[in-house]
């Protein structure tokens, strides 16, 4: 094999990858799906009739082909998906590598946690603007705002935040989608999230954000600053030009906003949390 470039002469990358998707990004990801779902030197990393189960899935749920267009041997096959990865639009990659990571299978012993981390890895070291946040693939281009998302995640998977969490999945969901984002309702579930703990803080199911807020503090002490910013976050999303007014046809509501509303609210909601523990209160 003859490489086109020495040592040192590769281009640096400075730009994030966004919208696209390079060669070595393509790459990096194919091999994480070897490495983790099918093996090298055909040393598979799940039996052969289990691997057989795996591919018809991903024909009836991924592909929505029929299943009995599926090759006689897995080899095959897997030369099938390789053809198809490799001239795939960067989005098909990115929902097929989400895909798999999210299959559940009694037979199937695949590892899709340490799935999900190298690949986070493998789209750090190419630059890549997305990641993994739970169980999706989602445009998050900092690491710092990828940690608080994660953390308000994992922190509201407890029974009483259940609501929270669900607002924050919805959020996520809404703001991952590759092909038709929801940016207003991304905003509006964010929101929502922190609505709901609020709600809880207080003893006040009913309360909408901006009440809650003005009580909240009898419960927990909460930085006057904060407080104020949030109050003024939720008046801007509640008044006649705002994100949950019912009468709005149009927004111009972006991925920048829906990803700023989002990335606040997980860091509030574990502010909350933190302060709320500290004043006995338990979830």
């Amino acid at each position: 094999m003859r490489f086109s470039q020495r040592i040192g002469e590769k281009p640096v990358k400075t730009g994030l990858q966004i919208g696209s998707m390079d060669d070595d990004l393509r790459i990096a990801l194919w091999n994480a799906f070897l490495f983790h779902f099918i093996g090298r030197d055909k040393s598979y990393i799940i039996s052969e009739s289990s691997l057989k189960i795996f591919y018809q899935i991903l024909w009836h749920d991924f592909f929505k082909l029929p299943v009995d267009g599926i090759r006689n041997y897995t080899s095959d096959t897997h030369k099938v998906i390789n053809k198809w990865f490799f001239n795939a639009e960067w989005f098909e990659v990115y929902d097929f590598i989400e895909f798999v990571s999210n299959i559940a299978y009694p037979n199937l012993s695949l590892d899709t946690k340490k799935f999900k981390q190298f690949c986070n890895t493998m789209m750090e070291r190419e630059i890549s603007g997305y990641r993994f946040v739970g169980d999706l693939i989602t445009q998050i281009t900092n690491e710092n705002e990828l940690k608080e998302i994660e953390e308000a995640l994992e922190n509201s998977r407890k029974t009483k935040l259940s609501g929270v969490n669900a607002h924050l999945e919805s959020a996520l969901s809404k703001l991952s989608d590759r092909k038709n984002p929801d940016y207003r309702n991304s905003v509006k579930e964010s929101i929502s999230a922190v609505e709901s703990i609020s709600q809880i803080i207080t003893g006040n199911s009913k309360a909408t954000l901006g009440e809650a807020l003005k009580t909240i503090d009898k419960d927990v002490e909460i930085h006057g600053a904060l407080k104020k910013g949030f109050d003024a976050i939720y008046g801007y999303t509640s008044d006649e030009g705002g994100i949950r007014h019912a009468m709005l046809e149009e927004s111009k509501v972006d991925f920048e906003d829906a990803k700023y509303m989002f990335v606040s609210c997980s860091a509030f909601i574990n502010y909350l949390i933190i302060k709320s523990s500290k004043a006995g209160i338990k979830f």
